[in-house]
């Protein structure tokens, strides 16, 4: 497979646009809490480095990633935010379990996003083991936290021109 070669976080095709004029909260699961750990800090670092302004960033965290909606809810519901990034990792078990998480939480971010007329990035690692959570929490396969904060940068800003 490819991706088993690579860094998956590659920007070099992508203008990211200026940070600077944007609010954001990024809504952090504390449930495998040293990959999502891992995220935070590369979404965070990706947003200061495109020019956020640190009193700019919001940042909660929730119980897991299934309480990623409703803490994007109760962000967009008390704040104001151009984005918002929820970063959450889900590892497959034996039980049906993960495909619930993983299925709820999409459609929930989804959800909010439409409700909102915000963008809402799902940053949520759904792998079938440790190792692959760990490759995309800045190992082998780069920082899905980076990823998320580019897609964050880029929907603000084309929400921006669009208005």
């Amino acid at each position: 497979m490819a991706t088993q070669l690579k860094s998956l976080s590659d920007f070099s095709h992508t203008t990211i646009p200026s940070a600077a004029p944007f609010r954001f909260a990024i809504v952090t699961a504390q449930w495998n809490a040293g990959i999502t750990g891992a995220l935070y800090q590369g979404a965070l670092d990706f947003l200061i480095k495109h020019g956020a302004l640190p009193e700019n960033i919001l940042s909660l965290t929730v119980p897991g990633s299934f309480e990623l909606t409703s803490g994007a809810d109760m962000v967009l519901n008390n704040k104001r935010a151009d984005a918002v990034i929820c970063l959450g990792c889900v590892i497959k078990g034996e039980t049906p379990h993960f495909d619930y998480i993983c299925s709820a939480v999409a459609h929930g971010i989804t959800n909010v996003s439409l409700k909102h007329h915000t963008p809402v990035i799902f940053g949520v690692l759904t792998t079938n083991d440790q190792e692959q959570a760990h490759d995309r929490a800045g190992g082998k396969h780069g920082n899905k936290g980076e990823e998320a904060a580019a897609t964050a940068i880029l929907m603000a800003d084309l929400q921006n021109n669009l208005h």
